[in-house]
């Protein structure tokens, strides 16, 4: 799985207006036609046309990750934000996903230029169905600054 962190992101990082221990991060799934672009997918309104429909087992909106930690490989000359992982259970029928938006639940119009900044898109490299009762689950959800 690939992932991309939107160009406002890396900003919002940099001053401060992100900060990634304490902050409320939720992740939301997007449909198969989302394709990921980090010029304009600057907030959750920005992709939220293309999250995947509630119902089968998904909640729009997305869910809170929890578990957060921070990294840094002195080595690699890398720091690595992680959660821990998230799943949905297809209740109903199947769950079809290409991806996952990891967005800043805390970010504010009006505090830090963005509401709800996204930071990170998981790119799953194709479309994942999940059938009935059966586990859409994200593991490894991290962000590396290199």
């Amino acid at each position: 799985m690939a992932s991309a962190m939107p160009n406002v992101a890396k900003g919002l990082f940099l001053t401060g207006n992100i900060t990634g221990l304490s902050d409320t991060f939720k992740i939301v799934l997007m449909n198969t036609s989302f394709v990921f672009d980090p010029d304009t997918h600057s907030t959750y309104a920005d992709v939220i046309a293309n999250e995947v429909a509630n119902g089968l087992g998904y909640t729009a909106g997305g869910q809170s990750l929890s578990g957060v930690a921070l990294t840094v490989v002195n080595s690699g000359n890398y720091a690595t934000l992680s959660w821990s992982q998230a799943e949905w259970t297809a209740a109903g029928g199947s769950i079809l996903a290409s991806g996952a938006i990891i967005f800043d639940d805390s970010t504010t119009l009006v505090t830090d230029g963005y509401a709800d900044a996204v930071i990170s898109y998981i790119d799953f490299g194709e479309t994942k169905t999940t059938t009935d009762g059966k586990i859409l689950r994200i593991q490894n959800i991290n962000v590396t600054f290199s």
